[in-house]
């Protein structure tokens, strides 16, 4: 069976993206001080692109489907973090901004494909799997028709 794991992550990342705002546009969506931040203390300026919500977003799917246990916001920010530059000075590294992994969590919970686990973190639900597995699939075939060597693994 094919797995949303055996796909290029950015094909799968953009798909869900485009899943995400097409199906779940009244649960997930930017909110108004988005188009004025930055994702983390160690970026110089906010995203160019205009539904980096909803890439970030399939990007938190992406991520608690391969961990398969719950993660905490926390780890999250350490996951999308970076190293701020000093100039001169050394890097050091800094966190992700907390505050929009919060927000995207909550609006996946709401939309049903995230759940909370109390004390652990956030987990997917059997809808959000299934989504991920059945959007890897699509991707796979389409590269299967590309490459024939790829049509064995398919069921």
């Amino acid at each position: 069976m094919t797995t949303a794991l055996q796909v290029p992550a950015d094909e799968l990342i953009n798909k869900l993206a485009v899943i995400l705002k097409e199906q779940y546009g009244e649960k997930v969506r930017p909110p108004e001080w988005a188009r004025f931040v930055k994702t983390g203390i160690h970026k110089q300026y906010p995203p160019v692109q205009d539904d980096w919500w909803y890439i970030r977003a399939a990007s938190v799917l992406r991520k608690l489907y391969k961990a398969g246990s719950p993660v905490g916001i926390s780890t999250f920010s350490v996951i999308y973090g970076g190293k701020k530059r000093f100039g001169s000075s050394p890097p050091h590294f800094r966190r992700a901004s907390r505050a929009i992994i919060r927000n995207i969590l909550k609006q996946l919970e709401s939309a049903g494909l995230v759940t909370r686990v109390p004390g652990s973190g956030r987990q997917l639900t059997p809808l959000a799997i299934s989504m991920l597995d059945k959007v890897g699939k699509e991707i796979f075939k389409k590269h299967a028709e590309e490459n024939p060597e790829l049509k064995r693994y398919l069921e």
